[in-house]
This record gives structure tokens, C-alpha cells and sequence, in this order.
């Protein structure tokens, strides 16, 4: 079950967001009544309730907003109880002087705000020892070794049991509960409403991740970043899981870059099929490899794991999408020209380029595009990254400052420079660009850049990064699946999510 939590202020809006909930397929909620800021009308609350509730009244020690006494709460939780609500949630320190009453099931519950402790299955013991229907236990992860362990405890309890890590980092053991035998897993309505720290919201649960039908036999899947909570990834693989009908499904891993080792081992050991790597992972990803396909080790990074029989095998799926939307271009700009075609391995010869940044992204590109015989230079805002950069592929490398110093035929944006939420900002000034350039952002979230916009009103031949960003998850999903991915599918999602809302 999804059970969605409501923190709000007056009880006209919590009723009104329980009955929106319950229509639109929430299986519980919980009502917290610590965040109502004025006397609560319990009565008021259940009475036709549409969906069952669970009722939690937390303290400011346990996370909560409970100002007034400790004496006034527990007679709060006892008359929910003698009210007959579905769930009543139980600190541990007073599940012991609240008896059972009636249907209400207990939730006896721990929390841990700062970290997760050495002693889970000790909590985990004690709890148990308290009458609990569920037993709940949620605590912050600060490594990926916590969520680990949680996921463990998941797995190993005896009793129903909720157990989640808080944080960014905890995100898999909401997704992967239900899993274990948990009996729900808690979300929230939307991004800016969080009662705790890493909930995902009641949409992205109810349809991208979908937990209640993940079993021991879905396929997994993920992408390993730090931080992921801005990567569209899932919502891309996912929509075309369910499109195909393939019982998989892929999941945000936020891992910190000294966790990166640890990671990967746990992946082989829980049976993580593949993974794409992004910030801050692409290169040292590389050593923990059993083996590099040619072309990411000459890049030397990777943006692909395929996980088969303990073996991790790396791809760079960047490299391929961006050659493939750059060979695309340069044909089509021929074509519109009235110019003879030429062979494929002549498109870049000789043809001045010049990226911006010096990332991941920008060394696939770098790589490629010297492959194919162009002239390369590299100008990012951290010069050493730049001239490293240049000297590990054998390119030219400029200061910020001097990036308009050359008219390069062809200009790549490698930098996040005008993503969401700075779409007013653009890498390369509108007066710099000339009609008979080609302008390729890999920023693919707007769709339409500031610098796209400017190069189109100036006559560029463009190509934006929404285009190399299907591309590289369609490599990506075959390599994970050996099926054919539904590029349509993909392709409509991304611009879904990335399309402006219009009022």
C-alpha cells in the first residue's frame, strides 16, 4: 500500500486532501495532527473518512510540531483509539501506557533525525517486545552503508516492518519496502510539502516506481549519482518498462563518492542488473570495472554498467548518442546547403570546434570528435579542468575569458549552464554566434536553452540536448534489457516532464 502523509495547518484543507488522495488512489493516509494549529476536532477529522487513517500527534524530539503538553498528546492518541481510527502511530517510550483498544492496529515507532545507529536489530528487538502490529523504524542515512543495513533489517524481520532510511540517500528503502513484507510505504502529496527528509511523492510512487508490484523477480535497475534528486533518468527507463510490459524497474541511488566502492559490491550481491553513472561517478567508476567496451577507456569514463554473473562491464552510451546527433546534423546542414554528401569519416575532418566545460560529458565528446579528425579546443570556467582535460585527449585548452577568441564551426555547450532553474543564463553570448555555425547544448532540461533560442534567431543550425539524452538511455536500455527501447515513449516523457506548465 502507498500511504501518503498530510501535515497542514486547518482542518478544512487536511479533510479536503483526503478525499483528493483517496480519489485519486491513495490506500491510507496519515493525518498528522501535530501540524493542526488549533484545537483539534478528532470527530471532524474521521468522520466519513474515504480511505483508512493512520493517526500520528509527534513530538519537536521526534521530528514533529507538538507545543503543548505530553499528557494532552497521549489523551489525543487514546481517543483516536477509543474512536476506532485504523491506525494509531506509538513512540516507544509510551507504547508500553497506551493498552490495545478495539480494531486499531498499533504502529510502535522509532526515529533518528541525525543518523542511523549501530544497534538496528537491538531497536528492532525492543520494539517488538511492545504489542506492535507494525513495527516502525526510520533514521537518516549519512552513507550508503545505512541504507544497506536498513534494507537488511527489511529483509531479515520477523514482524511486519517498516524500515526506512530519511535522506536522499534512504530513497531505495521506501521503494524496495513493500518488497520485504512491509505493509505500506509512506509518501507525500508533492516536492514542496516533505514532512521528512527524502519522500517521494504519492505521484512518482503510485506511477513510475510502482513498489506495490515489485517482487523477488523484478529486474532492477538505477542510476548512481550524487545528487540524483534532479535526474530524469527513472522516469525515462521506467515509462518504457511499463510500456514493454517488463517486470523491472529503475530506481535513484544518491551515493556519496567515498561510498562509490561499497556501492557497486552491494549491487552485485542484491542483483542490480545495470546502472548509469553520472556526476560525480563517470570516471571513478572506471577501476571498480571488469571490463571497458574500447571506446569509454579510451575516453576514460563511463556513463554504463552492465552487471551480468558478478562481472561489471562499463559503456559510455554519451559518446555514441552524441556522435550520432552530431553526424545527424552535419548531414542534414549539408543536405539544406545543396552540398554533395560526403562519407561519414569525413563530416568532422578538419572542422574547428570548440566545448565548453570539461566533464564527463565534454571528454565523450572530445574523444569522439578527435576520433573523427576535427580540430578541437576546450574552454571551461576552471581552466586547470580545461587544460587537463585538453592534455588527456590532445586538444587545445583556453582560459573562460578567451573562448570567443577563435569562430569554431561547431560549438558545444558541455556545461549546466542554462539548465532549470537558470534558464536566463546562457555559456556563449548571442553577438559571438554567426549563421554558418552549428550549436549543440547537451543541457537537455529546458528543451529550448536561452542559448538554443539565441542560435535559432541568429540562423544556427541547431541541436539540442533532450535529443542526445534519449539517445544515450535508448543505448542504455538495450544494453540492460536486449530489447529494442520504445524511443517514442521515451522521447514523449522527457518532454513531459521538461515542457513548461502552462496556466
Amino acid at each position: 500500500m502507498l500511504c501518503v502523509t498530510i501535515g497542514r495547518s486547518r482542518h478544512k484543507a487536511m479533510i479536503a486532501e483526503h478525499q483528493f488522495l483517496a480519489e485519486n488512489g491513495a490506500d491510507l493516509v496519515e493525518l498528522r495532527l501535530d501540524y493542526i494549529g488549533r484545537t483539534i476536532d478528532l470527530s471532524r477529522l474521521l468522520k466519513n473518512r474515504p480511505c483508512p487513517v493512520i493517526v500520528t500527534c509527534r513530538r519537536r524530539e521526534d521530528g514533529g510540531r507538538w507545543e503543548k503538553s505530553e499528557a494532552e498528546r497521549q489523551v489525543l492518541l487514546r481517543a483516536a483509539i477509543a474512536d476506532g481510527v485504523d491506525y494509531v502511530d506509538l513512540e516507544e517510550d509510551i507504547a508500553g501506557q497506551i493498552p490495545r483498544y478495539g480494531p486499531t492496529k498499533r504502529i510502535v515507532s522509532y526515529h533518528n533525525f541525525e543518523m542511523t545507529p549501530p544497534d538496528l536489530e537491538e531497536i528492532h528487538a525492543r520494539l517488538s517486545k511492545l504489542d506492535p502490529d507494525i513495527v516502525k523504524i526510520a533514521t537518516m542515512a549519512n552513507s550508503f552503508a545505512d541504507t544497506i543495513r536498513m534494507l537488511r533489517l527489511a529483509e531479515t524481520a520477523k514482524v511486519p516492518t517498516i524500515a526506512l532510511c530519511m535522506g536522499d540517500i534512504g530513497a531505495p528503502t521506501r521503494i524496495l519496502g513493500l518488497r520485504y513484507g512491509a505493509p505500506f510505504t509512506y509518501t507525500v502529496v508533492s516536492g514542496g510539502r516533505k514532512i521528512a527528509p527524502g519522500q517521494i511523492t504519492f505521484e512518482m510512487m503510485r506511477d513510475v516506481y510502482r513498489p506495490q508490484s515489485i517482487t523477488a523477480e523484478t529486474r532492477l535497475f538505477g542510476v548512481v549519482a550524487d545528487p540524483v534528486g534532479h535526474s530524469l533518468s527513472p522516469l525515462i527507463h521506467n515509462a518504457a518498462f511499463h510500456h514493454q510490459g517488463l517486470d523491472c524497474r529503475y530506481l535513484p541511488f544518491r551515493v556519496p563518492p567515498e561510498d562509490l566502492g561499497l556501492f557497486l559490491r552491494w549491487c552485485v550481491d542484491f542483483g542490480i542488473e545495470g546502472l548509469s553513472v553520472t556526476i560525480p561517478h563517470k570516471e571513478a567508476a572506471l577501476q571498480f570495472m571488469t571490463e571497458v567496451e574500447a571506446a569509454a577507456a579510451g575516453i576514460g569514463a563511463i556513463n554504463t554498467i552492465a552487471i551480468r554473473d558478478s562481472n561489471l562491464t562499463g559503456f559510455n552510451t554519451d559518446y555514441r548518442a552524441a556522435m550520432d546527433c552530431l553526424e545527424e546534423g552535419l548531414k542534414t546542414q549539408r543536405t539544406l546547403a545543396n552540398l554533395d554528401p560526403v562519407l561519414r569519416e569525413d563530416l568532422f575532418r578538419g572542422r574547428g570546434v570548440l566545448i565548453l566545460g570539461a566533464g564527463g560529458v565534454a571528454r565523450a565528446i572530445g574523444y569522439g570528435l578527435l576520433q573523427r579528425g576535427a580540430i578541437l579546443a576546450i574552454s571551461s570556467r576552471t581552466f586547470e579542468r580545461a587544460r587537463q582535460l585538453a592534455n588527456d585527449l590532445g586538444a587545445r585548452a583556453l582560459p573562460w575569458e578567451a573562448r570567443y577568441d577563435i569562430k569554431p564551426g561547431i560549438l558545444i555547450n558541455c556545461t549546466p549552464i542554462g539548465m532549470h532553474p537558470d534558464v536566463a543564463s546562457t555559456p556563449y553570448a548571442q553577438e559571438k554566434l554567426h549563421e554558418d555555425m552549428i550549436v549543440f547544448d547537451t543541457v537537455y532540461n529546458p528543451e529550448n536553452t536561452l542559448l538554443i533560442k539565441q542560435a535559432r534567431s541568429v540562423g544556427c543550425f541547431v541541436i539540442n540536448g533532450l535529443d542526445m539524452f534519449v539517445r544515450q538511455a535508448a543505448y542504455q536500455y538495450k544494453l540492460f534489457t536486449g530489447q529494442e527501447p520504445p524511443v517514442d515513449v521515451m522521447r514523449a516523457t522527457i518532454k513531459r516532464a521538461t515542457s513548461p506548465i502552462k496556466f
